[in-house]
């Protein structure tokens, strides 16, 4: 039995230097000399001052900004995650009928039908920081409108700010909102 004991507190000890230790350094080692921002994240700069990390999610609600996926954890990098409310909860019911009456009272040529989902429900995360195309161009609209700029120009700065998947095949194309809402400043000057 002493034996047996010994070699479970052996490997017990081993598992913990091995998984805690050796495992955490290489992680950490591959983010900081593979990872930009040598893993701290990806700063978003605006006149050369960093005004947010462009890996997690922002609040846009302004007319003039693309607005953003909204959050389940108000954006809030400490903890991530969803609402856990299915469809059948009357109260998540309620909460996605008053995104859309509110994308609706700020877009009014845009019809229920199509307003893309992730417009009015939060990511798992709660901090997905990127939108699809659609919904970057169902919001052109709103934004030539409040900003008096051509809705050409916004729908060209949206396709200079598509972000491919990784080497064409995992994920779908998509916009960050944060770096697109720059280039929007960047253009109305």
């Amino acid at each position: 039995m002493k034996t047996q004991f010994s070699i479970g507190i052996k490997l017990t000890l081993l598992c913990i230097f091995f998984f805690v230790i050796v495992y955490g350094m290489l992680i950490w080692g591959i983010a900081f000399f593979a990872a930009p921002n040598h893993g701290q994240g990806e700063l978003a700069f605006k006149n050369e001052k960093a005004v947010g990390f462009a890996n997690v999610g922002q609040a846009f609600t302004q007319d003039k900004y693309f607005w953003s996926r909204p959050s389940a954890v108000n954006y809030n990098a400490a903890g991530s995650g969803g609402s856990n409310k299915g469809p059948s909860n009357e109260e998540y019911l309620q909460l996605v009928q008053a995104r859309i009456d509110t994308f609706l009272v700020h877009n009014p040529s845009v019809k229920k039908s199509q307003i893309p989902v992730e417009l009015v429900t939060a990511s798992g995360s709660g901090l997905d920081p990127h939108i699809s195309i659609q919904a970057t161009r169902i919001q052109i609209e709103r934004i030539a409108k409040a900003r008096n700029i051509n809705r050409e120009k916004i729908a060209e700065l949206i396709d200079s700010n598509i972000e491919r998947p990784l080497f064409g095949l995992f994920g779908p194309s998509v916009v960050n909102v944060l770096k697109l809402n720059i280039a929007l400043d960047e253009l109305s000057k």
